[in-house]
């Protein structure tokens, strides 16, 4: 996870995060973590379980390192938070829009603050050092700032299965479809995961090919940039942190 100031890495059993603070220096925290999701292998399962460990351990590294400013914490990605809600809420309150283009369209506008968040400020930056550090590492040589296992090629699988999943909710009993909504969320998870699973295993394959472009081009175009050299220093510092943990 690239941050505002730093870069944060987990690996099976642990995580580390490095930033760069205002006085210019490297501070590290790294733990190791209450390990769930590697023991998990049931499918459709692990990939919620997952997302749930990627978050759990934010509060420790909170405590470890103040200094860390997360992507979602600036005053206008919360404001576009609240407003990309209540802007959903509208839209799937529309009578002009088929239930399939209703539930794309919500799923389009729940990324406005993600995309706002990499706008300004060093993120963008950092998550291109992210990428740089890890897959240099991975593949032993110097890698490009964008990586074939960026959460941004979950984009595509998640929101055709959560658009799925809420046509189908939608279509339960009113006092059902908070439940069923909320089923079809962790579904869509669980789903997204299992395909981008197969992706990574099948680089190769047309289906997948077609499944990344859209990533691969928003990492290119919005979420990543050239990172400078200091950005750099402070991502191998996070892997070498993460590293040493993990044996």
């Amino acid at each position: 996870m690239a941050l505002s100031n730093g870069v944060l890495v987990h690996g099976p059993t642990a995580w580390a995060c490095a930033i760069r603070t205002d006085a210019g220096e490297i501070k590290i925290a790294s733990a190791r973590k209450r390990v769930l999701a590697p023991r998990l292998q049931q499918p459709f399962l692990r990939g919620p379980i997952k997302l749930v460990e990627s978050f759990a351990f934010l509060p420790e590294l909170r405590r470890k390192l103040p200094e860390a400013r997360l992507p979602f914490e600036r005053p206008a990605v919360l404001a576009a938070t609240l407003a990309g809600a209540a802007t959903v809420q509208v839209v799937r309150r529309s009578n002009r829009l088929g239930d399939t283009a209703r539930e794309l369209l919500s799923g389009a506008l729940s990324l406005a603050p993600a995309l706002l968040a990499l706008r300004g400020g060093e993120l963008a930056a950092y998550h291109g050092a992210e990428h740089v550090s890890i897959g240099s590492y991975e593949h032993g040589v110097k890698r490009a700032k964008e990586h074939e296992r960026c959460g941004s090629h979950l984009i595509g699988p998640l929101l055709a299965a959560s658009a799925a999943g809420n046509v189908l909710a939608a279509r339960a009993p009113k006092r059902l479809r908070g439940t069923a909504r909320l089923g079809s969320s962790i579904g869509a998870v669980g789903i997204a995961v299992e395909v981008f699973a197969w992706m990574t295993k099948h680089p190769q394959h047309p289906l997948s090919k077609a499944l990344a472009r859209p990533g691969h081009e928003l990492q290119h175009r919005i979420a990543t940039a050239e990172p400078s050299a200091a950005q750099l220093e402070v991502a191998e510092a996070a892997l070498a942190a993460c590293l040493e943990l993990e044996g």
